[in-house]
């Protein structure tokens, strides 16, 4: 029986304007999708990690969603030598991965892989906002999206 290879996601190594704003809109997941992340424990551990984030890795992060086995959350590289985006994200999970082992869930793991798009411009950023805001609801978790208690804003990103 042939093994079918996994193929990996390709990263952009570079963004098109260096000059100009560059905001993504990324996704990580729990490793069998497990819903255990919303949970006010974690959910501090999650924000506390995107609060460094600019320190530790030189990414900014604006709003997010963190869902029962995924969060949504938006970033852009800050002026302060910044890791590639699979750089950032792979320390943010490695960190987080280990806080949370160590404070709520021994056994918690991510997905390897993440989802990442390069948002192109403010409309883009609104509506993908919108659309992942209301996540909660699609889900039926709550009937509104403001009453999700598991999304907020770590900064206001310029675009």
């Amino acid at each position: 029986m042939k093994r079918l290879e996994r193929r990996h996601l390709r990263r952009l190594e570079a963004v098109f304007d260096a000059s100009g704003p560059s905001l993504f809109y990324v996704t990580c997941s729990v490793a069998r999708r497990a819903r255990v992340l919303a949970r006010d424990e974690i959910a501090a551990i999650l924000r506390e990690a995107w609060r460094d984030a600019g320190e530790v890795h030189g990414w900014l992060i604006g709003r997010y969603v963190v869902m029962p086995e995924h969060v949504h959350f938006f970033a852009n590289p800050s002026g302060r030598r910044p890791k590639t985006l699979s750089g950032f994200v792979g320390g943010w999970k490695q960190w987080t991965g280990k806080r949370i082992r160590e404070c709520v869930l021994p056994g918690f793991r991510w997905q390897a892989e993440f989802f990442d798009h390069l948002l192109r411009g403010r409309e883009s950023y609104e509506e993908k906002w919108e659309y992942v805001r209301a996540n909660p609801v699609r889900a039926g978790l709550v009937a509104g999206a403001d009453d999700w208690p598991y999304q907020g804003e770590v900064r206001a990103l310029e675009w």
